[in-house]
């Protein structure tokens, strides 16, 4: 019963995609569009900012914002009060909610832009409710967390008219653009063939769900951070980290770092949309010749292989490996013995017809192999640099917003981020398509996602040889919420 009231009470709250009411809090911030229309630049040249998830990362990102100089942080939310405590010492004038519904409905008009740093499964419903209020989004990678979600926001910032942004901070680094003018200018001919890795997972993965319910801690909001996700007694370990090794919740080591070494393939081939995905994945064995089952949970290690059509940067179909819980590509034979391959624990690799590059995480330190070859590279600077770089990403986001829809470029908008974050969720359907089961007419189980090619039809967005994992394109989710499109 008390779960049945809580989804009423959700529904109720859910009015106000619908209508926009009229800030009354003593406490107010007027943002520049209130003083002076479309387009007017306050005279203090601000940009007043909600943070939804203001811990952690949440916390790093609005001081990143605060920092710039050119924002003003207004509005503070967060399910979990003592997550949220240094955030809220840190800007003590900043209203401090616990509802995000409800801080959209009593002060959309004294906000310009929203970020978002929360766990993936309540990305989209947050950033679309913003969208629709007319506000600039900032969220953290992964940008959404169904591949459904992902389309429709990159629909929904176009619709909006919105300065839109995602947090894969390496879309700023200088690394992507010079890798790009080294592509450009031939030095590693056509790529056809492209390595990224990562040492996640560093949380728990491949283990079942606690059968132990734990107390919810006094200051934590479980209902509202379940938020889309289905019912479940709290558990602990699982908030404020190791969410993210939980399909209900995370979308795996893929989710957490594909977007920050998989930018810049997108970035230098133009990639969009891959046309076919296979899977392995590492496994649990819970007693002799007895492999663990656990759906629920990421696995703990994988290998991703992706083929993207031809663009125009290749003259054929582009092949993309992604390898993650410390597995690597074989070093290219350009590598000395003891030099080290990307940054050891992550990397990118693209292998060409006349040679090889490799990047850092967020495509830092970009370098062509053997690294003899960087100390007489003579290519001219072609794009602009973000000033600060990955530090840059956020003030970068937020002079645009400042500026106005279409008047400045960002290194990630959602026209750039929606596909960027599809590729990595087509990917997961793969991993999540080998723990798919089916019984016959005898009870014998069988397991039809394992040891094959998934093909994709992106224009119906759906798997056309294995029906089973189109349900993870779009995801029900728990009564009382919406994606409110």
């Amino acid at each position: 019963m008390e779960e049945v009231k809580k989804d009423q009470s959700a529904t109720s709250r859910r009015s106000f995609l619908k209508t926009t009411a009229v800030a009354a809090s003593a406490f107010m911030i007027v943002p520049r569009h209130v003083l002076g229309g479309k387009g007017f630049l306050a005279p203090s040249d601000k940009l007043v900012i909600a943070g939804i998830g203001v811990g952690g990362k949440g916390q790093s990102d609005i001081k990143s914002f605060y920092d710039s100089g050119k924002a003003e942080i207004a509005f503070l939310c967060d399910v979990h009060d003592s997550r949220a405590a240094q955030s809220v010492k840190a800007f003590p004038k900043a209203k401090y909610y616990k509802d995000w519904r409800e801080m959209f409905d009593k002060e959309s008009k004294n906000f310009d832009a929203v970020s978002v740093s929360t766990p993936d499964h309540n990305h989209a419903v947050q950033t679309l409710a913003a969208m629709q209020l007319g506000k600039h989004v900032y969220v953290q990678k992964p940008l959404t967390h169904d591949i459904y979600e992902a389309r429709a926001l990159t629909a929904a910032a176009k619709k909006y008219k919105v300065v839109t942004q995602m947090g894969n901070q390496g879309a700023s680094n200088d690394g992507p653009r010079q890798m790009k003018e080294w592509y450009d200018a031939g030095l590693i001919g056509d790529v056809h063939t492209v390595y990224a890795w990562t040492d996640r997972p560093v949380w728990p993965q491949g283990i079942p769900w606690s059968a132990n319910k734990a107390q919810v801690p006094a200051d934590l909001d479980w209902d509202l951070w379940l938020g889309t996700a289905p019912y479940k007694d709290y558990v602990s370990k699982l908030v404020p980290f190791n969410w993210r090794g939980w399909w209900d919740y995370g979308t795996g080591a893929l989710g957490d770092m594909g977007c920050h070494l998989l930018e810049a393939p997108f970035s230098v081939l133009n990639l969009k949309y891959a046309s076919e995905v296979q899977a392995s994945v590492g496994s649990v064995y819970v007693d002799e010749f007895k492999r663990g089952y656990f759906p629920d949970s990421c696995p703990p290690s994988s290998h991703v292989t992706l083929k993207f059509p031809k663009t125009n940067k290749t003259k054929g179909d582009v092949t993309v490996h992604w390898m993650d819980g410390g597995i690597q590509p074989e070093r290219p034979e350009e590598l000395q013995a003891n030099e080290t391959f990307g940054d050891g624990g992550n990397g990118t690799l693209f292998i060409g017809t006349k040679g090889k590059m490799m990047s850092e995480t967020y495509s830092a330190n970009p370098k062509l192999l053997p690294l003899s070859r960087n100390k007489d590279i003579k290519v001219a600077q072609k794009f602009a640099r973000v000033s600060g770089g990955a530090n840059g990403h956020y003030k970068q986001w937020i002079e645009a917003a400042i500026a106005g829809y279409g008047k400045q470029e960002v290194s990630s908008p959602f026209e750039i981020a929606g596909p960027l974050t599809e590729a990595l969720l087509m990917a997961n359907l793969a991993i999540r398509g080998v723990d798919v089961q089916r019984k016959n007419a005898e009870g014998k189980i069988s397991y039809p996602g394992r040891n094959i090619k998934l093909l994709w039809d992106n224009d119906q967005m759906k798997v056309t040889n294995l029906d089973d994992v189109n349900q993870f394109v779009k995801r029900e989710y728990r009564k009382g919420w919406t994606l409110g499109i």
